[in-house]
């Protein structure tokens, strides 16, 4: 074989790499040699990722119920990728903000097309049978939601409705995340006391996240927006996407679910309580908490009526599938 210039660079540069490990590079090409090939099974952990589906009943439809649900969590974490790659740098242009934000829309887009295989994929009897087996696991304690959230927008802004204007400047994100929004969410219909599933899920997470709130503080999408040069913030395709973004998390993801919720606990009898025993009827619904990232970006009459046409479709649209003759 003959030994090209470029050949000779790349030797050069490799020996200058592992020099610093106290390693000669010969020792770097004999581990090259005698490593065996890489094979795209062991290099996804195919095996692994196969065997993670463990339903706790017979049912079929449980397993997609599982598999559906590892796949949210993975496109949270590609989203939660690019969040945290922006929040550290402050060595970045419009291009760079934009193409980030490009990619965090595509990946809550993907999920909220997907969603159909939550809404109409499962047997309505299976589900109501094996979600007994899962109490009181709900997809209300993904931490990384959570986290999506808070990496957002101002702490403030996820407060719960009722409190919000109450502690829309408050600087205590100790105090603004005590009373932030989903706390509420997850208060038993019938007794109004904090459910297991909130419980569970403060006992596990409540010191992280908080922690996590103040860490990121001033470090937010909208706080890298507004580094952007004056120029920049008002790019309409900027603020266009950063639009998106807002509907994508806050209307039709949380939309998606409540589809789903209406879908298979919906009934002339009375509501069924999700798994969690979370409110599902004022949790999910965008116009009841009118969570909104980047409020400077909407009007105030977008602001008010957050969500309603959002939600009075889908309720049009459970009812053409339920009564398809239905005008």
């Amino acid at each position: 074989m003959k030994i090209t210039p470029e050949i000779e660079e790349r030797l050069r540069l490799l020996d200058e790499k592992y020099a610093a490990s106290g390693q000669d590079l010969v020792s770097y090409l004999d581990g090259l040699l005698y490593e065996d090939y890489l094979k795209y099974w062991h290099y996804i952990e195919l095996d692994t990722l196969l065997s993670l589906q463990k339903p706790r009943t017979n049912f079929p439809d449980e397993e997609i119920f599982i598999i559906y649900h590892q796949i949210t969590e993975l496109y949270f974490k590609l989203t939660l990728n690019e969040m945290c790659n922006l929040s550290k740098r402050n060595d970045f242009g419009s291009a760079f903000f934009l193409e980030r934000i490009e990619r965090i829309v595509r990946y809550f887009q993907a999920l909220i097309s997907s969603f159909e295989v939550m809404v109409n994929g499962m047997d309505t009897k299976e589900f109501m049978k094996f979600r007994m087996a899962l109490l009181p696991a709900s997809g209300f304690q993904s931490a990384q939601y959570r986290k999506i959230e808070i990496l957002s927008t101002r702490l403030n802004n996820l407060v719960d409705l009722a409190h919000r204007e109450e502690f829309i400047n408050s600087e205590n994100i100790e105090e603004v995340y005590a009373h932030i929004y989903w706390k509420r969410g997850a208060i038993d219909l019938k007794s109004g006391k904090k459910t297991l599933t909130l419980l569970q899920f403060e006992e596990r997470y409540d010191k992280e996240l908080s922690e996590y709130a103040a860490r990121i503080k001033g470090a937010t999408l909208w706080d890298k927006f507004k580094m952007l040069p004056e120029t920049d913030q008002e790019n309409k395709l900027i603020i266009e996407t950063l639009r998106k973004f807002d509907l994508c998390v806050n209307v039709d993801w949380p939309l998606a679910h409540y589809k789903s919720a209406v879908r298979y606990l919906h009934s002339k009898s009375g509501d069924v309580e999700a798994t969690g025993g979370t409110n599902w009827q004022k949790y999910l619904p965008p116009r009841f908490q009118k969570r909104i990232f980047f409020p400077e970006l909407w009007s105030e009459d977008e602001q008010e009526n957050w969500g309603r046409a959002w939600v009075e479709e889908a309720l049009k649209e459970v009812a053409l599938t339920k009564n398809p003759h239905a005008e």
